[in-house]
């Protein structure tokens, strides 16, 4: 998966739709095979980046859970520290 695709699910306040819309945009430029799309492929790309924005926030939307929501920062946090510990052993 693209490193910068986050999960959405389970976070307090929910995903906002421009979070939906950039991990969509992510995956539809990994698939894609490049980060902008020539003029002749932007149609695609924005229908494309449209239906996967639409299938990712039904997801989200329908999927149930018993833990409880997740804190950005705090998850930001946790990111932070394993991506410190990864680096400084490199």
């Amino acid at each position: 998966m693209c490193r910068n695709i986050r999960p959405l699910n389970n976070f307090e306040p929910p995903a906002t739709r421009t979070e939906v819309q950039a991990a969509a945009l992510q995956y539809v430029r990994k698939v894609g095979g490049g980060s902008k799309p020539s003029q002749a492929n932007e149609a695609a790309y924005a229908t494309a980046v449209a239906a996967v924005t639409m299938a990712t926030q039904e997801l989200l939307d329908a999927l149930v859970t018993t833990a409880p929501p997740k804190d950005r920062e705090t998850e930001a946090a946790k990111a932070k520290a394993r991506a410190a510990k990864r680096y400084a052993s490199a």
